[in-house]
């Protein structure tokens, strides 16, 4: 269940909470202090990476008269795409590069190659699911207003549908996260022409990113149209799936604690902190995967200092691994295919009525614990 008093929950007296901020706040000063020519030279590697590879793959694509070609260019071309939304996209709209004060490189000026508005998007993710991480009914991203995650979200009759809602949002996870963006901005638009504005905003893009990916590169093959378009379809369906699996591992998995609306009030630093760290679940990755999830596999880091570059979570791990042994808190972390399983069958089980849900594990998870 929810929990509504963070610090109580962990055990943690008046002083503890000032020692872990203490802690915290020595990490972030560190990386701030150490950021020079190396993450700059990362961040250029993994753009100029990331274009070459798209290239190639529509190039592939393009001059490839087998089926085993084909595929080939369009599982490169779905790798490119996830590298440039989650890699890219979503740590430089963080900011996480902004102290390099490269305009290509800055959360204000990166536009990335979604449906969503990045600016819509900095919103609704950077300050309302970041600041209320998991807090019931102020976190939008707690089940995206389509899922039941927390037995303290109300069942509704249409959450049997839960199962089916799920491989849907997984399948155009892009453009789900497109309409998350604009509801945001709708409720905090002050006038009815601010809603306007944003709507059309969001059209535009879309029909950017539509004419795109479905009309100009299929376009460009004349007669082999279909084959072009068929591999733009599939590499954003593999790039949406591969992005719903790393964010729902990171926040709906086994562990990744929910708060009530309570827990904000009068919540200081260090209490923001040890929400962050309960809030949120980590999954082992190797080099590759680690890039792949644009270091996401690292949420726990990520939201302790969502705009430190992504490239240096990896030794923040080890370092807030260490301050959760210290004060004996949880940190989250297992295998991809574990979260991942783990949290399916979370989704599935609060399909159902609370009536019908007992309170053990479950077969499923004790095979995976074990």
């Amino acid at each position: 269940m929810a929990i509504a008093d963070v610090a109580k929950y962990a055990h943690l007296s008046d002083t503890d909470l000032e020692r872990l901020e203490v802690a915290l706040e020595a990490i972030r000063r560190d990386i701030e202090d150490s950021r020079g020519e190396k993450d700059r030279a990362y961040i250029r590697r993994a753009i100029a990476f990331q274009r070459c590879l798209d290239l190639a793959a529509r190039l592939v694509i393009a001059a490839s008269r087998s089926k085993a070609g084909w595929a080939l260019g369009t599982t490169a071309l779905a790798v490119a795409k996830s590298i440039e939304n989650m890699e890219l996209g979503h740590n430089i709209c963080h900011g996480q590069w902004d102290w390099m004060n490269d305009p290509e490189i800055h959360s204000t000026t990166w536009e990335w190659d979604m449906a969503g508005v990045s600016s819509q998007w900095r919103f609704s993710h950077n300050y309302r699911h970041h600041v209320f991480t998991n807090v019931v009914g102020m976190d939008d991203d707690l089940g995206f207003g389509v899922l039941r995650v927390t037995r303290d979200q109300k069942w509704q009759r249409t959450h049997l549908l839960q199962p089916l809602r799920n491989m849907l949002l997984a399948i155009m996870f892009e453009w789900g996260i497109a309409m998350h963006g604009l509801h945001s901005e709708h409720e905090r638009a002050a006038t009815d022409a601010e809603k306007s504005a944003a709507t059309r905003a969001l059209i535009r893009k879309m029909a950017r990113q539509a004419g795109k990916d479905y009309v100009f590169f299929p376009a460009l093959r004349f007669r082999r149209w279909r084959r072009t378009l068929t591999a733009n379809v599939v590499a954003n369906l593999l790039r949406n799936v591969w992005a719903y699996v790393v964010i729902a591992c990171g926040h709906f998995a086994d562990g990744a604690e929910k708060f009530e609306p309570v827990a904000l009030e009068g919540e200081t630093k260090p209490e923001w902190y040890l929400r962050q760290m309960l809030g949120t679940a980590n999954f082992r990755a190797g080099p590759v995967m680690t890039f792949l999830s644009g270091n996401l596999c690292y949420q726990i880091e990520h939201h302790l200092f969502p705009d430190l570059p992504s490239n240096r979570l990896a030794e923040i791990a080890q370092r807030v691994q260490a301050v959760c042994a210290t004060y004996d808190l949880p940190y989250t972390t297992g295998s991809l295919a574990r979260q991942y399983l783990l949290t399916l069958r979370t989704i599935s089980k609060l399909a159902l009525p609370d009536r019908f849900l007992g309170g053990a594990a479950g077969p499923v998870a004790v095979a995976l614990a074990s």
